[in-house]
């Protein structure tokens, strides 16, 4: 995937992402439109989605029954069916829908400007706005935390989270090309590796934000991390 960060479009900011992880700007089902028999007054797609998707967060892909997704949306299962689908179906959406986010989010500051250690700073702090955006529980990362587990006995799951790594791993060789070529890094620096070597961070902060250690702690990681790769 080839990016052009000094044309970044994205207007999803680290805090709106924290207070709102998968909200989008929902459309209202208008009077003139016949809503399908057995779905609630005021469904909103993308509302459901997001809501759906916090419960897979929390509990898994297999943790997660269709009535805890139907707890959760306040949705009956034939108007589950009727929306998204069945299970899977559900789950897979959700699943894109975070990968949209996360690349968005991460474009944004990869394409914010600054050095290259401020801007990777800039792509962690908006990593830890999304694995601490759950006041009651923090979840770390969407796809670390639910598809990964999946992926090896589901092709279209691990299909999806394969390709949104690829991106990830993509755009931070982008941003490593343009400092290497604005004399940031060594001229023999090899923009692949420390691409893999960023998103390897990444990947570790959102599996201990999972497991329990405090965002500040985390940070450091990061900071450390950084100067690694800086060096």
């Amino acid at each position: 995937m080839h990016v052009e960060f000094c044309t970044c479009p994205y207007n999803n900011s680290a805090e709106h992402t924290r207070s709102s992880i998968f909200m989008r700007s929902s459309t209202k089902t208008s009077k003139a439109e016949k809503r399908p028999r057995g779905r609630p007054r005021n469904y909103e797609p993308e509302a459901a989605l997001r809501q759906a998707a916090e419960a897979f967060w929390k509990t898994g892909y297999s943790g997660t029954s269709l009535d805890d997704i139907s707890a959760a949306t306040g949705m009956n299962r034939p108007s589950l069916r009727a929306a998204f689908g069945d299970k899977h179906e559900i789950y897979v959406k959700a699943l894109s829908e975070y990968w949209e986010l996360k690349f968005a989010t991460m474009r944004k500051a990869l394409g914010s400007g600054g050095t290259l250690p401020e801007t990777l700073m800039k792509v962690y702090d908006a990593a830890l706005s999304i694995y601490f955006s759950n006041d009651d529980q923090v979840l770390g990362c969407f796809v670390v935390g639910t598809a990964v587990t999946e992926a090896p006995g589901d092709p279209e799951i691990r299909s999806i989270a394969a390709k949104g790594f690829q991106s990830l791993d993509a755009d931070f060789e982008a941003r490593f090309k343009l400092a290497r070529a604005a004399g940031e890094l060594k001229p023999d620096a090899d923009p692949k590796a420390l691409a893999l070597l960023a998103s390897a961070t990444m990947h570790s902060i959102a599996i201990r934000a999972r497991t329990g250690s405090p965002r500040n702690d985390l940070r450091k990681v990061a900071q450390k991390a950084v100067s690694v790769i800086c060096g």
